[in-house]
């Protein structure tokens, strides 16, 4: 009978989701609190619920701070010198186009935010692949597939989904992976270096008209509020974002409690009047109340999962349908099925779905819940691309390129960058190849 519940639920809720007729957000907790009164567990619901938000609530934390504090660093204007930088190098080479793209959509995409970071990137590089007469495909395959590596940080989504689902610490998920997204950003490089030596070959050094070449760099801006902008704190701004990184690496604190510190340091220091810390935290409310109202309502699913007794009935009937032979394997298993499944449904089917179920299967044979959590984010560039993904379709029109032609372009290195990723994280024994146990 829970077995039963409980993939009928899982069901119902991709199902909800996958065709729109319901948020993830609502689905989240009307889904598992119907289910739960259905399978007659009325009189736990309520400790059930509350144990599963409590769990989650330092994830919540970590992830609102965090939003705000990146999004306080591009207002400030902390990227500007950068992406000035890469602007100036690029100049008429195709080759420096290219890989100027790359590491431009790295660096604006560390916010975590999608949209912002294509509208960003769009609109400083679209006019140089313009004049140059170079593929706008190149430049939107490019930036999604840094976009895909860096969502995979804490902030950005899937690592919290992860974590939540499998009530872990997000940062004992990301920072062992760190070595292995090296390994996928080293990857979209040589990707962008091969495709600017081909338009190089075909296109040649161009000099580009003296109004691209001579523009006034010193007026491009990351930041949508110019009014927000600190230029004269750029180096505190700088120095205390590399000290948070360092600190989130060393693991010297909780990341809740880094990220809380940091952004009420940045905002103190680069907004000293009250009413600008009003507007900041108004400006971004609404992208920190989209991502923390989802965790929290995670809780509710994951609490009632667990408390019923569902996720276990589960596990054991996946464990009598999965070979014997394959169950040890169940972390690569994952992190090759994050490609595809991550693709045909949403990151929320998959992480609060399918992914504890997996996770629950794989405990038997000896593989931890953060280790599965580590190898479900592994697919994060292939699940850009899905048609899933509304900020994927916003890429496209700023580029001005079909979404068919964009995923048969960028589909393939994808894969490769997903590929590239999960044999480093095998060699390095971020997540097992093999359970011997």
């Amino acid at each position: 009978m829970l077995t039963f519940l409980g993939f009928a639920m899982v069901i119902t809720f991709m199902y909800l989701i996958m065709t729109k007729r319901l948020s993830a957000l609502i689905a989240l907790i009307l889904v598992p609190i119907l289910f739960a009164l259905f399978g007659g567990f009325s009189g736990k619901i309520g400790p059930m619920m509350l144990e599963g938000i409590t769990k989650l609530a330092p994830t919540g934390v970590m992830l609102m701070f965090a939003i705000l504090y990146f999004a306080l660093m591009i207002d400030s204007g902390l990227f500007d010198p950068a992406v000035r930088k890469i602007l100036k190098l690029v100049k008429g080479d195709p080759l420096k186009v290219s890989v100027g793209t790359a590491v431009l959509a790295l660096v604006v995409s560390l916010d975590g935010d999608g949209a912002t970071t294509y509208m960003i990137c769009v609109a400083a590089m679209l006019p140089l692949y313009s004049r140059l007469g170079m593929s706008p495909r190149i430049m939107a395959g490019l930036i999604i597939l840094a976009g895909g590596v860096m969502n995979m940080t804490p902030w950005g989504g899937p690592t919290a989904r992860a974590a939540s689902a499998l009530h872990v610490d997000p940062s004992h998920i990301f920072v062992p992976m760190i070595p292995a997204m090296l390994f996928g950003v080293f990857a979209i490089l040589a990707i962008a270096y091969m495709y600017g030596k081909r338009e190089r070959a075909r296109l040649g050094e161009l000099h580009l008209p003296g109004d691209v070449v001579d523009m006034d760099h010193s007026e491009i801006s990351v930041s949508q509020f110019p009014d927000a902008r600190r230029p004269k704190l750029l180096w505190f701004n700088g120095a205390l974002t590399l000290a948070l990184m360092a600190a989130l690496i060393a693991g010297l604190l909780p990341l809740p409690v880094l990220f809380m510190i940091a952004f009420s340091v940045a905002m103190v220091v680069n907004y000293p009047c009250l009413q600008q810390q009003k507007d900041r935290i108004a400006a971004h409310a609404g992208s920190v109340l989209a991502v923390v109202g989802l965790i929290f309502a995670a809780g509710i699913f994951t609490g009632i999962l667990s408390g019923t007794g569902m996720v276990e009935a589960m596990s054991k009937s996946l464990l009598a349908v999965i070979p014997d032979a394959l169950g040890p394997y169940l972390a690569v298993i994952t992190a090759v099925v994050s490609m595809p499944f991550t693709f045909f449904m949403s990151n929320d089917a998959f992480y609060y779905g399918v992914l504890p179920v997996l996770a629950e299967a794989a405990s038997h044979y000896g593989i931890s819940p953060v280790e599965m959590a580590r190898a479900s984010i592994v697919g994060q560039p292939v699940h850009l691309l899905s048609p899933l993904v509304p900020s994927t379709y916003l890429l496209v029109a700023l580029a001005g390129i079909e979404f068919g032609d964009h995923q048969r372009f960028t589909l393939k290195w994808a894969v490769l960058v997903c590929m590239c990723i999960m044999l480093a994280a095998l060699l390095m024994g971020i997540f097992p190849l093999f359970s011997s146990l």
